[in-house]
């Protein structure tokens, strides 16, 4: 039997891959965070599947209950919001699952970042302006970040920054992009990107911390900071130009 991990995309039932939705429908036991995997995906379970809810298990009770599911000759459904690849936990529960001989897969899905650029009508990536994203968080209330990616070093580069996480500590974050940045450097906060109840906020780093805190957004956000996010005057992109395609 085959652990699944699946991304379960940013929020909206119908983003997720038509795979993913597959090995919804045919694995017997499905675990899901609650609080981030929205319940239209359980509808796709099998009938009678059990489904257990993690938001509030340990590490030590989740790798229980994959592992007693794959002794029961069970393949598994674990969902993990936004695509798996980034800031999922996976790779603790694939470590264990390792050192137990139990087979899994990843099956990725659409991360927040990318709901957050699509509900903002944006391209990251704008010749000329900025070629480079980087994903990142704060440590606040986490593990910690590691040496020389804290939000100065990684910012020196004034890159377009994603940051997950970090929306609760929007004044620091704030504090730390400016000497890099500057004030004028637009910035936007979409919460629940692709759901219902979706919030979008566009200002720069001199009003942005106010923007959130008047909000009350507090979870479930991304920050975006880059020119990126105003550029209007940009060259064309390569891709398409005519010298390329008469080549």
């Amino acid at each position: 039997m085959t652990i699944h991990f699946i991304g379960a995309g940013p929020g909206a039932a119908d983003l997720i891959t038509l795979r993913g939705a597959k090995l919804i429908g045919s694995s017997p036991t499905c675990l899901y965070a609650g609080a981030l995997v929205p319940t239209e995906l359980l509808d796709l379970c099998p009938p009678n599947a059990n489904k257990i809810d993690t938001a509030n298990l340990t590490l030590d009770e989740i790798t229980t209950a994959l592992t007693e599911a794959h002794k029961s000759g069970h393949d598994v459904a674990r969902l993990h919001s936004g695509d798996p690849s980034v800031f999922s936990a996976m790779a603790e529960q694939m470590r264990r699952l390792d050192a137990a001989g139990i087979p899994y897969d990843v099956t990725p899905g659409v991360p927040a970042f990318a709901a957050a650029a699509a509900s903002l009508k944006r391209e990251l990536t704008i010749p000329g302006v900025g070629q480079t994203v980087i994903l990142t968080r704060t440590s606040a209330r986490a593990t910690p970040m590691p040496p020389g990616e804290d939000l100065t070093t990684l910012g020196a580069s004034a890159a377009t920054m994603v940051l997950h996480l970090a929306v609760q500590r929007i004044e620091e974050v704030v504090a730390e992009l400016i000497p890099n940045y500057g004030e004028d450097c637009p910035v936007a906060v979409v919460a629940r990107a692709s759901r219902n109840d979706e919030v979008i906020l566009r200002g720069s780093l001199a009003d942005i911390a106010e923007k959130v805190l008047s909000a009350d957004i507090r979870r479930t956000a991304v920050i975006v900071v880059g020119r990126v996010l105003g550029a209007t005057q940009f060259l064309d992109s390569h891709l398409y130009s005519a010298d390329r395609c008469r080549t």
